[in-house]
């Protein structure tokens, strides 16, 4: 019995949480090791279903580097990287558009499907949902790798009015007429922008951010945000996460959040407790 009412208090925790999100929209990019540990996979469908169950509209965007890595080198394909992003010909784009719409997207959408949702794939170039810019990083050219230069956010509200879950890949076309791979943050940054999300998550690797003694901080302002940035308290992968969440919070999102996907369930543990997970990034604590 003490069991079965310790579970009614979590119910009744999370009541607040389902009442303030009903009908809002969460985008979440879907990355790192949770997009490889298939007991995590299987654990993030099934969260995805619930959110949708509740009332709340999840928008996933998925990356897929690894993946796109793991089959170049199958290829003897060499990978060139600057600044961290993959230089990428036009062999190099047809893989990552194979791995990323044609696998990745499709794996995570039956997944989605077998656990009782209604999951819907698409590449950024589907209904004009993403159009790209070429994106030229320090002075050198990228070849395919692209930015954002606008989101077609009809595309997804349609499908959620349906009842659908979007499950977006982050491979836009450009006005040129040509194909271009985007980071997944930044997609996920971006779209949640144009749909005026509720939340952001970002599904990383990390416990979230950490300050200088490596203690996890629970939320910051954009100012502690970019403050960590200018100190080079942040460094490596975390800067372009905290500026990606920056963005969309200014942009009009009411809360980013990076948390740490290997965490089972971590995204309920965010959107439903009290104490939540990770960082959470807002215009004030």
């Amino acid at each position: 019995m003490k069991e079965n009412i310790k579970k009614i208090k979590v119910l009744l925790e999370s009541l607040p949480y389902i009442r303030g999100f009903a009908g809002k929209t969460i985008v979440i990019k879907f990355g790192g090791a949770a997009m490889t540990d298939d007991k995590l996979k299987q654990s993030f469908a099934r969260d995805v279903v619930l959110l949708k169950y509740v009332g709340i509209n999840p928008v996933i965007v998925h990356g897929g580097g690894p993946q796109i890595g793991v089959l170049l080198k199958k290829l003897g394909k060499e990978t060139r990287f600057v600044n961290g992003i993959r230089v990428t010909d036009a062999d190099t784009m047809d893989v990552v558009e194979m791995i990323l719409v044609g696998k990745i997207n499709k794996e995570i959408v039956g997944l989605i499907n077998y656990y009782g949702g209604r999951a819907v794939g698409l590449g950024g170039k589907d209904g004009g949902l993403i159009t790209a810019k070429k994106l030229v990083v320090k002075g050198e050219e990228m070849g395919f790798v692209g930015g954002v230069d606008s989101i077609n956010p009809s595309v997804i509200t349609s499908l959620e009015a349906s009842n659908f879950i979007p499950v977006i890949a982050p491979v836009g076309g450009g006005l040129d007429g040509l194909t271009y791979n985007i980071n997944a943050d930044t997609v996920a940054g971006t779209v949640a922008s144009a749909l005026n999300a509720e939340k952001l998550i970002l599904l990383t690797d990390v416990a979230g951010v950490l300050d200088k003694d490596k203690t996890l901080i629970s939320s910051l302002t954009l100012s502690q945000a970019r403050s960590l940035i200018t100190k080079k308290v942040a460094v490596g992968g975390m800067i372009p996460k905290l500026k990606c969440c920056m963005e969309a919070v200014a942009g009009g999102v009411r809360a980013a959040h990076i948390i740490d996907g290997r965490v089972e369930h971590a995204m309920l543990l965010e959107i439903f407790t009290d104490a939540g997970i990770g960082t959470a990034i807002g215009l004030k604590n």
